[in-house]
């Protein structure tokens, strides 16, 4: 008799935990539509504008190189070569910049109980993961139509730095909301900011044709070691000495633990 009670209670409580899952994802859902909403001319089809903006800042890059006949490092083709550096450059900033602004612009959402801080955030992170997925997906289709092959040497790496990218995104863009919410000026000094994590990423500018200074110093951007990683999971001899794949994965699970922690422990005062 016992026992049953003990299955009931448990079925129970997987019950209540799996409707709570799923009033969560409602939440999210309602969350997520009314950020397309508010933010693409008040149509869900506005959405679509979201993996322009990277495929965009592509085709001007490599527009400009093809114009002063800007050669590939690596290969023989300009255009996988960049494409490589700048998808997992532009993923974390395209994702942490938008998910800096998430708190200040759904902050009205707050007054409805069910809506969480987290809710927002999450919501936000997803909207612009699936838009930098979309983006990929547009850019794979340019390299094909170039008449170029975007498969890599290592799959496996790529996916897995891809992957890591998607995790440290989300984490700073975590902890700056977090503080973007209580001082609004961050999330523009955050914006700025995002330049000098392009630049210093390796992504436009190939930074082995400086000094070994130059590298190590911008070795401390963690975007540095996702744009070698991957280059030289399609480069055979890619001269990523400075890659320290350790490095990445510390960043990426440490930003996501920190910015939780603080999300969580200033959680009343940001609600006010």
């Amino acid at each position: 008799m016992e026992s049953t009670s003990h299955i009931v209670n448990h079925r129970d409580e997987s019950v209540s935990i799996g409707e709570a899952l799923q009033r969560k994802l409602n939440v999210m859902h309602a969350v997520i539509l009314r950020d397309i909403r508010s933010r693409y001319f008040d149509h869900g089809l506005g959405f679509l504008i979201v993996p322009l903006f990277p495929v965009g800042h592509m085709a001007m890059l490599l527009a400009i190189y093809k114009i002063i006949d800007r050669q590939a490092v690596f290969g023989d083709d300009l255009v996988l070569f960049f494409a490589t550096g700048l998808i997992p450059v532009l993923m974390f900033n395209y994702v942490s910049r938008f998910m800096s602004v998430s708190l200040i612009a759904n902050k009205g959402m707050l007054a409805f109980p069910a809506v969480k801080l987290l809710d927002i955030i999450l919501a936000r992170s997803v909207l612009e993961l699936f838009g930098v997925v979309l983006a990929t997906l547009f850019v794979i289709a340019i390299i094909l139509s170039v008449g170029s092959s975007p498969m890599p040497r290592s799959t496996v790496d790529v996916v897995s730095v891809l992957a890591l990218v998607a995790v440290l995104s989300v984490g700073v863009g975590i902890v700056v909301s977090v503080i973007s919410a209580i001082w609004p000026f961050f999330a523009m000094f955050y914006a700025l900011f995002t330049a000098v994590i392009y630049l210093s990423s390796g992504a436009p500018i190939y930074l082995h044709s400086f000094p070994d200074i130059v590298a190590y110093y911008c070795s401390f951007n963690p975007t540095f070691h996702a744009v070698e990683w991957v280059r030289s999971a399609y480069y055979l001899g890619y001269p990523a000495f400075q890659l320290s794949k350790t490095y990445l994965v510390g960043w990426a699970f440490g930003s996501l633990a920190i910015g939780l922690l603080m999300e969580r422990s200033l959680r009343r005062h940001l609600a006010n």
